[in-house]
C-alpha cells in the first residue's frame, strides 16, 4: 500500500587505507574489518583502498556466509581499491576512470597510479532497483595550495554526470565512498545540486559518533597530525549520499561512525572512521527531496568553472613549458650531431669536447628530451579534459539559465 514502510537497509562504508609494504598494520586491521562486518551483518558494504586483491580475496572468503555477492573494481596501475559486498544479489556491474587524477611524476602521492573511478552496481531489493555507487576522488594534501582541485572538480563533475545518465532506471541511488572533499567545499555542492544527492549526515534523524560526523581526526594513531593541524575536530570526507527516483521515498533513520579503536583491541579499523547509515525506505506517490533552485545551481557551476578556468591556464602553462625544454633538448642533439658529423667528415681538426663529455651531454640532452615530450603529451592531454569540461559546464549554465 502506498506510504506502508518496505524497507530498511543497513549500509557501512570505509576508507580501509589497506597499501601493500606501505599502511601499518594493514593485514591486522583487514581481519579485524572482515571479522566486524560478520559479526554486524550490514546489508551492504562499500570499501576503498583496498589496493591488494588477495586482500580482497581474503575479505571475500571470510564474508561468503553472510555476503555472498561480491565485486572488485579494477583500474589503473595499481587498482582502483574499490570493492562492494552484498547480501543481496549484484545483477550488474560497470566502472567509470576519471579522465583526470593528478601526475604521474608526483610520486609521493601516487594517486595517479591508482586509477581512480566510480563503480557502479545494480541491485534489486523487494523487487526496488538500486544504483549503487562507490567512489574515491583524488586527495587534498595541502589545502591553502591545493595543486589538485582543478582534476578534484572534473572527478566530481565526472562523477554527478555519470551518476545523472546511468541512474535513469533506478529507483533509489545510494553513494558512498572518500570524497576528498570538505561538506561545504564547491565539489560537493555542484556533486549534490547537478544530481539531486541528499547527505545521510545533515538528513539523518539520529546521529552517533564523532563531533560534526568527522571522519579524519587527529588523534586516530594513523592518521598524520600536522595535515589535521588547522582541524582539531577532524574533517568530514567520507560520505552515504542517496535519493529517491521514482515512486519511492527514503529517509536516514541513523547515522553513526567509529569513535577510535575497534572494539577489543587498541588500533581503528583504518586511518579513517567507518560510516554506517540505517535507510527506511518506502513507497510513495512522489519522491522527496529537494535540489538547489536553477539560480543558486547556476553560481555553483559557475563558481566550478571559474576553478577548472584556473586550472586549464596553469596546464597549458605547463605545457609551454615542457614543449620549449623539448624543443631546447633537439637542438642540442642537432648540435652535437652536426659537431660529430663534422669531426667524421674531417672538418674539424680536433673533437670540441673530450669524447666522454661528449658522449655524457648527449646521453642528458636525449633523456631531457624523452622525459620534456612526455610532460609535453600528458600536459596535453590535461589540457583537453580541463578544455572539454568546461565546454561541458558552460553548456549547463546555458540550459540552467534558459530555464522558465
Amino acid at each position: 500500500m502506498e506510504g506502508e514502510p518496505t524497507l530498511r537497509l543497513r549500509i557501512f562504508d570505509l576508507n580501509c587505507w589497506a597499501i601493500r609494504y606501505l599502511s601499518k598494520r594493514r593485514q591486522e586491521r583487514v581481519r579485524l574489518i572482515g571479522d566486524t562486518l560478520r559479526k554486524e551483518g550490514f546489508d551492504l558494504v562499500l570499501l576503498q583502498e583496498v589496493w591488494s586483491e588477495q586482500d580482497y580475496s581474503d575479505l571475500k572468503v571470510k564474508l561468503a556466509g553472510c555476503y555472498p555477492f561480491s565485486h572488485y573494481f579494477r583500474s589503473g596501475v595499481i587498482g582502483s581499491g574499490l570493492c562492494v559486498f552484498s547480501r543481496f544479489p549484484i545483477l550488474d556491474t560497470l566502472l567509470y576512470q576519471y579522465s583526470l587524477n593528478g601526475y604521474p611524476y608526483m610520486l609521493q602521492h601516487g594517486d595517479w597510479f591508482g586509477g581512480k573511478s566510480v563503480g557502479l552496481v545494480i541491485m534489486k531489493i523487494s523487487g526496488i532497483i538500486f544504483n549503487v555507487y562507490i567512489t574515491h576522488l583524488h586527495a587534498e594534501y595541502c589545502r591553502d595550495k591545493d595543486a589538485y582541485l582543478p582534476h578534484r572538480l572534473v572527478q566530481a563533475w565526472e562523477l554527478a554526470q555519470f551518476i545523472r545518465h546511468t541512474s535513469k532506471a533506478a529507483d533509489l541511488v545510494l553513494l558512498g565512498g572518500d570524497l576528498n572533499m570538505h561538506p561545504g567545499d564547491v565539489g560537493i555542492r555542484l556533486l549534490c545540486g547537478w544530481t539531486g544527492l541528499r547527505d545521510a549526515f545533515t538528513e539523518a534523524t539520529h546521529f552517533e559518533g564523532r563531533k560534526n560526523g568527522c571522519t579524519l581526526v587527529p588523534d586516530n594513531c594513523f592518521t598524520d597530525k600536522s595535515e589535521l593541524l588547522p582541524f582539531p575536530l577532524g574533517i568530514r570526507i567520507d560520505y552515504i549520499l542517496y535519493k529517491a527516483i521514482s515512486s519511492f521515498t527514503v529517509k536516514c533513520e541513523e547515522l553513526k561512525t567509529t569513535t577510535g579503536p575497534a572494539p577489543g583491541t587498541d588500533i581503528p579499523f583504518s586511518d579513517h572512521e567507518a560510516v554506517m547509515a540505517t535507510l527506511h525506505i518506502q513507497r510513495q506517490g512522489q519522491p522527496a527531496g529537494a535540489t538547489l533552485g536553477t539560480a543558486d545551481l547556476a553560481d555553483v557551476v559557475t563558481e566550478a568553472r571559474t576553478e577548472v578556468g584556473v586550472g586549464l591556464r596553469a596546464a597549458q602553462r605547463q605545457r609551454y613549458s615542457s614543449g620549449r625544454m623539448a624543443v631546447l633538448a633537439l637542438l642540442l642533439l642537432l648540435l652535437q650531431a652536426v659537431a660529430a658529423l663534422g669531426t667524421l667528415a674531417g672538418l674539424g681538426t680536433e673533437q670540441p669536447f673530450p669524447k666522454l663529455s661528449f658522449c655524457l651531454l648527449a646521453f642528458v640532452a636525449l633523456g631531457v628530451l624523452v622525459l620534456a615530450t612526455g610532460l609535453h603529451l600528458f600536459h596535453t592531454m590535461e589540457v583537453k579534459m580541463l578544455h572539454g569540461t568546461e565546454d561541458q559546464m558552460w553548456m549547463a549554465l546555458r540550459a540552467l539559465q534558459e530555464r522558465p
